[in-house]
């Protein structure tokens, strides 16, 4: 019988480096695809019917009598625009004098005097004759991305993000005058909030996959970056925690698990910024005090899902403010991003990182609910997960992005 961990290869190749076979098989593979690659042009015969053309519409920018398209073929086969009409009537455009490869994008320049307000059918006409539709829902001019925008996003941000965070946050004292049972309530509405907020930005991501061309996927993003958020924030737990249980604070540490909602909830707030700052970009935001005020009430139920782990331990003002900045300011980063880019591939990958940051903070805070024989869920703690959904649910009939 072999001793663990001695080698059961007894071949020639028992003396080459583990490395060097690796290498080796790597280019073999390599050396095969070429192969496969340069044969099937030759020995595959053609494709029958006519070329599939496909493009996508990435972004819209309207300025002063011009309209400005980013196109990208979302087909296996080159396009080649030919004509372009808004509302029926014949454009001159600038741009698109070669054919777009497989993934490859260009830009028109239509010359229009377009109407503040009104609606425009766009229709763009392929070489082949096929007519392509884009729908302007209202026109309105595209802000440019300087200084002035960045700084009415950033003040923005503060205003939906950090402030009313920060003040969730000051429910901090009476929290902790509650009996021990209380705290697994809370740490129920902690979950409740939650998973409205993961529910919330799936089905927003959802909409917004079916509004992409499908050229880098759609709502495979949204899984895509769901699925790396978990896993990232999933190895800072780890390393959290062994942190934490070396210096004597226990696997269930209170400042962990704030860290660990605060970062969930930014990488949300992430997503919500540049919802808000898209809308602002196309003119479907009113900025007002009531579009603030909203923002502030809801939000402000994320500060207090954050200070939730906290009520048995003392953190200074300093460390409560930088959980409030982790929390808040990525509204601002989102809302410049979602402003100065509109791209709904990028949108959906980030409300995707929200979606699995928000479900791996739930799985961390899941076992803070239990009781004493164990279970995750008794009458309590359901009435307390109930109440977080409708609290953040009656709170998000205040906004509108």
């Amino acid at each position: 019988m072999e001793a663990r961990g001695e080698t059961f290869d007894r071949g020639p190749l028992a003396s080459v480096p583990a490395w060097a076979l690796g290498a080796a098989a790597a280019a073999l593979i390599a050396v095969v695809l070429v192969l496969l690659a340069v044969a099937g042009d030759d020995s595959l015969p053609d494709r029958l019917g006519p070329p599939v053309e496909e493009l996508a519409v990435e972004r819209t920018q309207l300025e002063p009598n011009r309209i400005e398209l980013t196109l990208r073929n979302t087909g296996p086969d080159a396009v080649t625009v030919s004509q372009v009409f808004v509302n029926d009537a014949f454009v001159d455009f600038a741009g698109g004098e070669e054919a777009i490869g497989r993934l490859g994008s260009d830009s028109l320049t239509l010359t229009y005097p377009w109407q503040e307000g009104q609606p425009y059918l766009i229709s763009i006409v392929t070489a082949t004759g096929l007519v392509i539709e884009h729908e302007i829902p209202a026109a309105v001019e595209t802000p440019r991305a300087d200084g002035d925008l960045f700084a009415l996003m950033a003040l923005l941000g503060t205003y939906v993000g950090i402030v009313p965070v920060l003040l969730g946050m000051m429910l901090l004292p009476a929290m902790r005058r509650f009996r021990p049972d209380w705290i697994r309530v809370l740490m129920a509405v902690t979950v409740g909030l939650l998973a409205f907020l993961a529910v919330d930005a799936t089905l927003e991501g959802l909409d917004l996959a079916r509004e992409s061309g499908g050229a880098f996927g759609g709502a495979e993003l949204l899984v895509l970056g769901a699925a790396l958020a978990y896993l990232v924030l999933t190895a800072v737990d780890r390393r959290l925690r062994a942190r934490g249980e070396a210096a004597g604070e226990g696997v269930e540490g209170g400042s962990r698990l704030a860290l660990m909602i605060a970062l969930g909830i930014g990488l949300h707030n992430l997503g919500e910024g540049l919802a808000i700052g898209s809308a602002y970009a196309i003119g479907e935001l009113a900025l007002g005090a009531f579009l603030v005020v909203g923002f502030a009430i809801h939000n402000t139920t994320e500060g207090f899902a954050i200070v939730a782990p906290l009520t048995r331990s003392r953190p200074s003002v300093r460390r409560l403010v930088a959980l409030g900045l982790i929390a808040g300011a990525p509204a601002i980063l989102g809302g410049i991003i979602g402003a100065s880019v509109t791209n709904p591939e990028l949108s959906t990958l980030l409300l995707g990182v929200g979606v699995g940051a928000v479900v791996q903070v739930i799985v961390q805070i899941a076992p803070a609910m239990r009781d004493r024989a164990g279970r995750l869920l008794d009458t309590a703690t359901a009435g307390g997960v109930a109440v977080g959904l409708i609290a953040f649910y009656l709170t998000g009939l205040l906004i509108s992005v």
